[in-house]
């Protein structure tokens, strides 16, 4: 039986605060109860917050959930809204001067594709997390995804518009995978099962997208080029499974396979592509932890795949569906 959503995770919710004004927004991922959380990052470019104490060295292993935001470096604020709401409903790390609630956090860069003095903030996290239900998801340009964009191989004027998506599986007996993911690629959007190019750069003549296979043979001069660190793969891949943080950073490492299959090429050096992992340990049965990565890495791609096929376009940066 197949899934829909991150938030069939027992013990996952998902609020998105989507500025489409402003061609910005954040999305909250709540584990109130908490998660032990684990993360990967294989991107050069990236800009993230709390990722060290998921380390299995370190102490921490519960987390109570992930901000992604735009605004590039300025969006981590976003967290400290997540963290003061998390903090009023009592959810957090339990210590002698009350709860901490721990939320690691990643941006993507979306500054200047309608505006760059506009940024997600503490009070964009807060709403983010208060809006957040366990209920279905809002997927395309919204919340992170809003002014997200992909397929920049050729320069960011070629680019088509990228976005948010959501997908999960259901492997029986009540055991459930899913993910989260913002598609703000330099590369472009193949579906992972078939190849097909969902979202390549488009054609300087108009009409059509080129893949990254015609990027890698043209000539310097026609090749163009990404922006550098303004660009990223984002997300966070959830199971109901009873996991060790070990095996929490190793399902946020298997999820990057998701990533590669669907945007090509992938781990760039402009890219600063993260994956979070949370085990909210509410399933009671056995789980084949190799059933549950390769159940990742499918759910990543998918919702890659629909983050930018239900994407909006946004000012200069059509949709696919438009082309």
């Amino acid at each position: 039986m197949t899934a829909a959503c991150i938030t069939d995770v027992p013990g996952i919710a998902v609020g998105h605060r989507t500025d489409a004004a402003n061609g910005t927004g954040c999305t909250a991922v709540l584990c109130e109860a908490g998660a032990v959380g684990g993360v990967d990052v294989r991107g050069s470019s990236p800009g993230t917050r709390e990722t060290d104490l998921l380390r299995p060295t370190n102490r921490i292993t519960h987390v109570h959930g992930v901000l992604l935001s735009g605004g590039s470096a300025f969006g981590l604020d976003a967290a400290g809204g997540v963290v003061r709401y998390l903090e009023e409903c009592g959810a957090g790390y339990a210590t002698s001067a009350g709860v901490v609630p721990i939320v690691p956090a990643a941006i993507v860069f979306d500054l200047g594709v309608v505006t760059a003095s506009a940024r997600p903030g503490p009070a964009n996290g807060y709403a983010a997390a208060r809006a957040a239900t366990a209920g279905a998801v809002a997927e395309g340009s919204v919340g992170a995804g809003t002014g997200a964009t992909v397929a920049k191989l050729r320069g960011p004027e070629r680019a088509v518009k990228g976005g948010l998506g959501t997908w999960a599986l259901d492997l029986g007996g009540g055991l459930v995978v899913g993910a989260l993911m913002v598609v703000n690629a330099v590369g472009g959007v193949h579906d992972p099962d078939t190849g097909e190019l969902v979202a390549g750069a488009r054609n300087a003549g108009g009409g059509g997208m080129t893949g990254w296979r015609e990027w890698l043979g043209a000539s310097n001069g026609d090749a163009g080029g990404p922006p550098a660190g303004e660009n990223t793969t984002i997300g966070v891949v959830a199971t109901n499974a009873a996991l060790t943080k070990e095996q929490a950073n190793k399902l946020a490492a298997v999820a990057h396979d998701g990533i590669a299959l669907a945007v090509r090429p992938a781990h760039t050096m402009s890219d600063g592509d993260t994956m979070f992992a949370l085990a909210t340990e509410t399933h009671d049965g056995p789980a084949d932890f190799d059933r549950v990565c390769a159940a990742a890495t499918a759910a990543v791609g998918t919702a890659i795949v629909r983050g930018v096929r239900q994407a909006s376009g946004l000012g200069d940066f059509p949709a696919v569906s438009e082309l």
